[in-house]
């Protein structure tokens, strides 16, 4: 049989490439990304080959995908293309995020329809239709699959960006449970929430509020992506979690 298949979504980069590595050891690898071939490139280029199982060594290691998740017909044609190279999918990981920085304080600046529109519809939408577009793939396998939905500790307290990111976010963690309560008992469905990390996104923020969440966790340090990415292996690889979420902030929402 061959070696199991994890697709992650945005993964050319950031936390999504540290979860690309992180699995790469166990799965052969499917990078997603949206407009940087060369990123994903590099991203493949690092991860650990998969060991050979019955079958792998005529089926490809790895393969890039471009597709714009924020889009319900290029989720559609990117899990067409996986199925037709890859043969299988066995675990996803859903990887995506969009926001725009404002002053959380500040409710006039947190009005924008627009801004509301478009957190909820990447941020909780893609990821509905991943699911829907992966879960027949994921139930076939004998023995199911995983979804994982990578959220923020922004969705666990009121925090982050924006009030319609961390709506949004909190949102996404109540889609994986829904997700998680249909469908079993084949395909596990759980969420990740990770506090900052100083991926291109968080190192957009002042050096003065990175050094405010730093001081509120009781680590005081900011999240490791690494430590992320491994957490996120755990919880694919467990066959006895469903319909959890997963904080990892160093103590800030305790």
């Amino acid at each position: 049989m061959p070696a199991k298949v994890a697709l992650i979504t945005g993964s050319s980069a950031g936390l999504g490439a540290a979860i690309v590595k992180a699995l790469s050891r166990d799965y052969r690898i499917v990078v997603n990304y949206h407009s940087d071939l060369s990123k994903a490139q590099k991203v493949v280029e690092g991860c650990t080959r998969a060991p050979e199982e019955d079958g792998t060594s005529i089926l490809p290691r790895s393969h890039i995908v471009k597709a714009d998740i924020s889009v319900r017909s290029d989720i559609i044609k990117l899990v067409e293309e996986v199925m037709t190279v890859m043969g299988r999918l066995d675990v996803v990981v859903s990887n995506v995020g969009w926001t725009r920085i404002v002053k959380f304080s500040d409710l006039e600046q947190n009005m924008n329809d627009e801004d509301w529109d478009r957190c909820f519809s990447i941020n909780v939408k893609s990821h509905l239709w991943l699911f829907h577009a992966t879960r027949p793939h994921l139930q076939a396998n004998s023995d199911g699959g995983s979804f994982l939905v990578v959220s923020s500790l922004a969705g666990v307290i009121p925090s982050g960006s924006s009030i319609p990111y961390s709506v949004s976010k909190a949102a996404a963690i109540h889609l994986s449970k829904c997700l998680a309560s249909v469908s079993g008992p084949k395909v596990r469905c759980n969420s990740l929430s990770p506090g900052l990390m100083m991926t291109d996104w968080g190192q957009q923020f002042p050096e003065h509020v990175v050094e405010s969440v730093r001081d509120k966790t009781i680590l005081k340090r900011v999240v490791d992506l690494d430590d992320v990415a491994n957490l996120a292996k755990t919880i694919v690889l467990n066959g006895s979690l469903t319909g959890q979420n997963f904080t990892i902030d160093c103590g800030i929402a305790l």
